[in-house]
């Protein structure tokens, strides 16, 4: 459900970045702690690939925390995160195992913020060309779409959760 009038998209895929940013009308504050927090990142997710944190995966994110996920693309998989970027509540980022970033950073403007969810995978050659050559970057750009949209629903429509 979105319940802004004004949306705002700007998709952008550059040499092995993909990013999408969407007005959110909510406090960048409250839209942080749902990032920071990894119990939340199935709910948030667009692409249906994340399942749940791993036990042991702090409750909120901080710099240098280490968490897991399962996910799920055709066959269950794990895979384990770092966080790189923590300026509350500005930046959040984190790498996984594959060397990709994603990355979410919040401008709070007036009557909401704007979010940028950006996911870069070119830190190694092989999996930027493995990645580029089964599709990922197009498909990550629609999750991240639906993410940012569900982040917004999450957020923007307290009553209806």
């Amino acid at each position: 459900m979105v319940c802004s009038a004004e949306i705002t998209r700007v998709p952008r895929v550059t040499d092995k970045v993909v990013s999408a940013t969407r007005f959110i009308p909510a406090p960048a504050q409250q839209i942080f702690d749902l990032l920071a927090d990894p119990s939340m990142h199935s709910v948030l997710d667009g692409s249906g690939t994340v399942k749940h944190p791993l036990d042991g995966a702090p409750k909120r994110l901080s710099l240098g925390a280490k968490f897991g996920m399962s996910m799920k693309i055709g066959l269950p998989y794990r895979i384990s995160n770092t966080v790189t970027a923590f300026d509350e509540p500005h930046h959040i980022a984190w790498k996984h195992a594959g060397e990709a970033v994603w990355d979410y950073r919040l401008e709070e403007i007036d009557g909401g913020t704007n979010v940028t969810e950006s996911w870069d995978y070119g830190a190694s050659a092989i999996t930027a060309c493995f990645v580029s050559l089964v599709g990922f970057p197009k498909r990550n750009q629609k999750s991240m779409e639906a993410t940012l949209e569900r982040i917004e629903g999450h957020v923007a429509c307290p009553t209806s959760h």
